[in-house]
């Protein structure tokens, strides 16, 4: 018997059944931020079909902020690669002994042989939504841009690309890179492409960075 509401002719959702809820769960666990990529070129039309399923993420105010830029060019990508080694000298500093070591020995992003990288910004500045949602919170738009880039995790993993979130990065520098609108604001900095190996335990977890911890410590009632 099904005890759902009769949402009325032509809204009816499918049927998420056990089996694509299983599929679901697999999907989450075998989400990785992938480091090693395979320099394979993308077919034509997967990337574009992946952003189109990460603008079907929710937005305050359906004000969808985010803004995608495909970077392509080799100058740009060179300044990228450089902002990134001297942000990450400046976190290397940050550490000491065991620690500095460990981080040493990390690959903390794939811009050398990912086919693809992408910028995703947040409009602060659009006019879609009428400011709906955020006068309390403003950071409503760049949350609702995360939103977006997990959608497109989600999707791409499910296509079989993997993504990297590169965060070791000066936001300003990278804009001034792109030379994109100055109400742009930087969320993330990603590489696609197909992964040169899969693992499902993270990269983080197996150098023995830092352990997954259980759900259980991050739950409060009140």
């Amino acid at each position: 018997m099904n005890d759902r509401p009769d949402p009325g002719p032509g809204t009816q959702p499918p049927d998420f059944d056990a089996a694509f809820r299983d599929k679901l769960r697999d999907l989450l666990l075998w989400r990785r931020d992938v480091r090693r990529f395979l320099a394979t070129p993308l077919p034509d039309g997967l990337l574009e079909g992946l952003l189109a399923q990460a603008a079907l993420a929710p937005s305050v105010g359906n004000s969808q902020p985010w803004r995608f830029v495909v970077v392509e060019d080799t100058a740009r990508r060179k300044a990228v690669r450089d902002d990134f080694e001297a942000a990450n000298q400046n976190a290397l500093a940050g550490y000491s002994g065991e620690r500095a070591q460990t981080y040493a020995g990390l690959k903390l992003a794939g811009l050398d042989k990912a086919p693809v990288q992408l910028a995703v910004f947040a409009d602060r500045a659009t006019e879609r939504g009428h400011g709906l949602g955020q006068n309390t919170m403003p950071e409503m738009l760049p949350y609702s841009v995360v939103a977006a880039v997990n959608t497109l995790w989600l999707a791409a993993r499910a296509a079989g690309v993997g993504v990297g979130w590169v965060s070791i990065l000066h936001p300003g520098r990278v804009s001034q890179i792109l030379d994109v609108p100055k109400d742009w604001h930087l969320v993330a900095y990603l590489c696609l492409g197909l992964p040169e190996e899969e693992h499902l335990e993270p990269e983080l977890v197996r150098a023995g960075w830092q352990d997954r911890a259980d759900v259980s410590e991050f739950i409060l009632r009140r």
